[in-house]
């Protein structure tokens, strides 16, 4: 697929955005793992093919910061602990998949990253900013500046064109020239010709690349993907994670999938491990699998059909 990825550097407008999740572990214990650039981690070299490679510690702070994050839930008489300590770092550039399995703390941890809940204790770093004391306006602000949203659900609008979908965060930002900066996000992800297309009369796929869009308009400093794949066929998983290695690889793009699913997982440089509340592992991905690859081992959609 060819992507035309020229999209004008602007100062970054706000995104309104507040999906919700849920998210709740069962305590046991496991030992946290302070994730590094994956250049050192583990004290081995990466050596897969790296684009847009992390900096070396000392050179350039995490964009992600996170320091003995908890978040206790109050449920009537009973106290539940979602995490339990985690610590991570992501570097400006890095494919990063968080793994777990239903009730690990997982979900949680992504509405802590999305700057969608705040921790009980422990601190977190978003681009520089602390975010774990900031009010409920401010913890806004930063979440539309900073922040790209994909759901595995595309979360679009069902009678509004593609290009004016795109141009909702802008809209909400009051940003000028919103309709020339979502047209080059549109094609960006190859939708350049889907400008006027609303959601009935597109795939899934070309749904979920409207919401990959949305979320790239805004130049947000990551973009966070809760199982963009899940509602989509092998073709259109495949097509969705090209997208993203493309943008990762040649805009250096910083881009976290939160997912269950190993396979998504292997197209990242880099799988973090969550379980009863607690980083458990942080590995690096010796030989990614790249989505080109496999959709060309894939029969043609003319062959589908």
């Amino acid at each position: 697929m060819a992507v035309n990825l020229r999209i004008p550097r602007r100062q970054r407008p706000r995104q309104d955005d507040e999906p919700t999740h849920d998210g709740v572990a069962t305590p046991l214990v496991a030992t946290p793992v302070t994730a590094g650039p994956v250049a050192e981690r583990n004290g081995k070299t990466d050596t897969a093919p790296r684009p847009s490679p992390a900096p070396e510690a000392g050179t350039e702070p995490p964009v992600i910061r996170i320091r003995g994050v908890t978040k206790v839930y109050h449920l009537g008489e009973t106290t539940v602990h979602a995490l339990r300590g985690a610590d991570l770092d992501v570097y400006r550039g890095e494919l990063v998949a968080i793994m777990g399995p239903s009730g690990s703390g997982k979900s949680t941890l992504m509405n802590m990253i999305g700057c969608l809940d705040q921790p009980s204790s422990g601190t977190y770093e978003l681009d520089g900013i602390e975010t774990s004391t900031l009010s409920g306006d401010a913890l806004a602000d930063v979440r539309n500046r900073k922040i790209g949203f994909v759901f595995q659900s595309f979360n679009l609008l069902p009678r509004t064109p593609a290009v004016e979908q795109v141009e909702l965060p802008l809209v909400y930002a009051g940003a000028r020239d919103r309709r020339p900066r979502a047209v080059a996000a549109l094609e960006a992800v190859g939708l350049g010709n889907r400008l006027g297309h609303r959601p009935a009369e597109m795939s899934g796929g070309q749904q979920q690349r409207v919401a990959i869009a949305r979320a790239l308009v805004t130049e947000p400093a990551i973009i966070l993907a809760d199982e963009p794949t899940g509602n989509l066929d092998t073709r259109s998983s495949e097509e969705i994670m090209e997208l993203f290695q493309t943008l990762n690889q040649e805009r250096g793009i910083t881009i976290l999938f939160v997912t269950h699913e190993p396979d998504i997982a292997e197209h990242t440089r880099r799988v973090v491990h969550i379980r009863d509340g607690r980083i458990y592992r942080d590995e690096s991905v010796a030989k990614p699998v790249l989505a080109t690859d496999v959709l060309a081992t894939l029969p043609s959609e003319e062959d589908d059909e």
